[in-house]
């Protein structure tokens, strides 16, 4: 493709597909636009649905990223509840049969909850904004919840469900939880939040099998029982409509730094689904993480548009449990090694207040704090360049 497109399809209308359109006219892109959304709902926010719109703190409408209006201003042509079933060359075609011709395309689709064998129709999951409505409903006169899967999203519900005295019980096939995103020493402390907040958490139980609606039996002959069951354990890219494409979407789509789809002109990925290049440490990651899907759009919008495009910043993400905000920079998962910077969470003391560091040999490339907004900012522009331990430890030493 040469020069700039003269109709932009992007296939998914999440955060990261709002997003690139929003970015595509914000970068002076004067062609046509059109959004594809599996979901009836106009795009909307999801962290808020397993916390602040779960508990009713917030109406519905307040996560809503563009509106009709804000959709019409911008020029977008949505088509909201009719999921892309196929890309053809220079095509999408969608379940109503439609098809969108155009030469540039935007797979956002995301990721869908994934299902355990066995699981019944009538356990949760939490995902979609139906899926808040769904279990809002159950919980409203729920006396217990059992959680499958101490990740984030078990985590903020069983803290919700908490504040409504809800009895929660939370099983981890893990020995600890949040090991494969956090390692094991921060693992350990988020099951502190957990266990603090009255949370039943079962590290190392493994699931034998769904015995009804709202019960399991595990390995070791354990059967357990709740009004409400929730399984939590992680999602699957929404990518068996690239079924013929060529792209090989084993671990996401494969793309450049700028978000080129490889081997596949003319198209870029953004969001959950995308497996970006790290041009540093010479391999693909993907990355579920909201301002992830952010910083994508805007590169992809930029360089669609033929314009200059700047590296992606630094990782971040949150997590809000039991009355703390839990911060993450950088990729925990390059480290070899972690080290307390403030608090005493490391060695059995209050969580709140604690923040450490990840380094990868001599050099940072994390920060975490739990309810420390202002020392993890103090780091924040650290992790990027990968200072030194010693750098950073003397910084940590001043106080």
């Amino acid at each position: 493709m040469t020069g700039q497109p003269q109709h932009v399809v992007v296939v998914g209308a999440g955060l990261g597909g709002i997003r690139t359109a929003e970015q595509l006219r914000a970068a002076g892109f004067q062609g046509k636009i059109s959004l594809v959304g599996a979901e009836p709902h106009p795009p909307y926010d999801r962290p808020p649905l397993s916390k602040q719109v779960l508990t009713g703190e917030w109406a519905p409408e307040r996560i809503v990223l563009c509106g009709k209006p804000r959709l019409d201003d911008l020029g977008i042509d949505a088509r909201f509840g009719e999921p892309a079933v196929a890309l053809h060359d220079g095509a999408v075609e969608l379940a109503d049969g439609a098809r969108l011709t155009a030469d540039a395309f935007v797979i956002a689709t995301g990721v869908a909850a994934r299902r355990l064998p066995g699981q019944p129709g009538t356990a949760h999951v939490l995902r979609t904004l139906d899926d808040t409505f769904a279990l809002q409903n159950a919980l409203a006169t729920a006396r217990s919840l059992l959680i499958v899967g101490a990740g984030f999203v078990g985590a903020e519900v069983a803290g919700a469900a908490r504040a409504r005295d809800i009895t929660v019980t939370v099983l981890e096939a893990m020995p600890v939880p949040f090991t494969r995103a956090l390692g094991p020493e921060i693992g350990a402390v988020c099951a502190r939040l957990l266990t603090e907040g009255g949370v039943d958490l079962r590290t190392g139980a493994r699931l034998e099998r769904f015995t009804g609606e709202s019960s399991v039996d595990l390995a070791d002959g354990t059967h357990l029982t709740a009004d409400v069951l929730l399984v939590g354990v992680g999602g699957t890219p929404e990518l068996g409509w690239l079924a013929g494409t060529g792209i090989d979407t084993s671990d996401g789509v494969p793309c450049d730094a700028r978000g080129r789809v490889e081997g596949r002109p003319g198209t870029w990925a953004v969001g959950d689904v995308a497996a970006w290049a790290d041009p540093v440490r010479g391999h693909r990651h993907r990355a579920e993480h909201w301002t992830s899907a952010t910083d994508q759009a805007a590169v992809v919008a930029r360089d669609i548009v033929g314009a200059d495009t700047a590296p992606l910043p630094t990782p971040y993400f949150w997590s809000d449990q039991f009355g703390l905000k839990i911060q993450l920079v950088g990729r925990p998962d390059l480290a070899d090694t972690v080290l307390p910077l403030h608090g005493t969470a490391l060695d059995g003391g209050p969580v709140k207040g604690t923040v450490a560091a990840y380094f990868a040999g001599e050099h940072l490339v994390a920060v975490v704090g739990f309810g420390a907004p202002r020392l993890v900012a103090r780091y924040r522009r650290l992790v990027g360049p990968q200072a030194t331990r010693t750098e950073v430890m003397a910084l940590a030493a001043a106080g």
